[in-house]
């Protein structure tokens, strides 16, 4: 089934205020809250699918690659923008966004036990280089990942200044008279536990490095500085936290002889002087393999053939680009007495004097051509 639009999830047009993703995000959550829907899988689906839009559009950078890619900005990494969703993700992030309207933003019915927030571990951030071919067909990746675990024999017990809550509440008094305040305890930092035991190799919080193989399914079409995010492959965090995401920086490695521009390619052709005149055939680079294209006889310097479908798939899956060969007849920059003479009478050669037709593009139009 298809993804829904995230403007229309919140109800929101494109030119939206960040107040108001956020206040349309605070509607939508609160409506279908699970403790005001109890045992309704309906209304969990949207509360998810709320949390899922306003996690993109509320930053910038992931608002702005969405609206550019679509969905498939996300894809292959999990996470929000993959499906791969909880509870626990969405009140760790955002629930602060509910206030006072379901106790300071903790739930009852999703293993949260009366208000805790449980902590989440810090993300971490790789770098990962692909070939234009590898752009061109996707790819699934296979990383080795320095991550932190819980170190095995960690053992956790309740926190005694929160009781387990992860929160302390204080108590002020001021000219308007006393107000409450909700803050993460400090002693366990919200986590609602702290260490009862932990090998010697664990550090403060009970947690080691250990490498991990992560595999990483990367879509078609993905551009150089595009992140992907693997839920869940951060580091993990104490006691019952949730483990924080993978993310994954694209970076795309320049190919010998062809040029990306968007989701188009370019590849210049050179051909000599007789191949121009006589016509010829010439075997080039694709990101599917070499193929071998035809240049006519009398091919003028600047021409452009296209080969449809020979680019780069459209991450938002609207087809493939094309591929741009730019013909370039090659002119020896010396010739023996015999070539010169032979140029020397074609000088006042009727064949060889220019007789652009309308068909001949100048330079400006073929370049207009190119982005149209």
């Amino acid at each position: 089934m298809a993804k829904r639009d995230y403007y229309e999830i919140l109800g929101i047009s494109k030119g939206a205020s960040a107040s108001e993703i956020k206040k349309a995000y605070r509607k939508k959550a609160i409506e279908f809250h699970p403790d005001k829907n109890p045992d309704n899988k309906e209304a969990e689906a949207k509360f998810k699918e709320a949390a899922e839009a306003y996690e993109v559009l509320s930053d910038a950078d992931k608002k702005a690659r969405y609206d550019q890619f679509g969905h498939q900005a996300f894809e292959g990494g999990g996470g929000f923008g993959g499906g791969g969703m909880n509870m626990d993700d969405i009140f760790s992030q955002f629930g602060d966004i509910f206030g006072g309207a379901f106790g300071g933003g903790g739930f009852s019915g999703f293993g949260g036990g009366g208000g805790q927030r449980r902590v989440k571990g810090s993300n971490l951030r790789i770098r990962v280089k692909l070939t234009l071919e590898e752009i061109a067909n996707g790819v699934e990746k296979k990383i080795k990942v320095k991550r932190k675990i819980q170190a095995p024999g960690t053992t956790y017990k309740t926190c005694s200044t929160c009781q387990g809550t992860g929160q302390v509440t204080r108590i002020t008094n001021t000219i308007l008279g006393r107000m409450q305040t909700s803050a993460p305890c400090n002693v366990c930092g919200g986590a609602g536990q702290t260490i009862d035991r932990k090998p010697s190799d664990a550090d403060a919080q009970g947690l080691k490095v250990a490498e991990e193989t992560v595999s990483i399914k990367i879509p078609a079409g993905v551009v150089d500085g595009m992140q992907l995010k693997v839920t869940g492959k951060g580091n993990e965090a104490p006691g019952n936290g949730i483990s924080g995401d993978l993310l994954v920086a694209i970076e795309e490695i320049d190919h010998e002889n062809l040029q990306r521009e968007g989701d188009n390619l370019h590849y210049d052709l050179y051909v000599s002087f007789p191949e121009a005149v006589l016509g010829t055939s010439k075997e080039i680079d694709t990101v599917t393999g070499k193929v071998r294209i035809k240049v006519e006889a009398g091919v003028q310097s600047g021409k452009i053939l296209r080969l449809r479908g020979k680019g780069i798939p459209s991450i938002n899956g609207y087809g493939k680009g094309d591929l741009l060969v730019h013909v370039n007849v090659w002119t020896p920059k010396t010739l023996n007495k015999q070539q010169k003479e032979f140029f020397e009478d074609m000088l006042e050669d009727d064949h060889f004097s220019p007789k652009p037709e309308s068909s001949d593009k100048s330079f400006f139009e073929k370049v207009k051509d190119m982005f149209s």
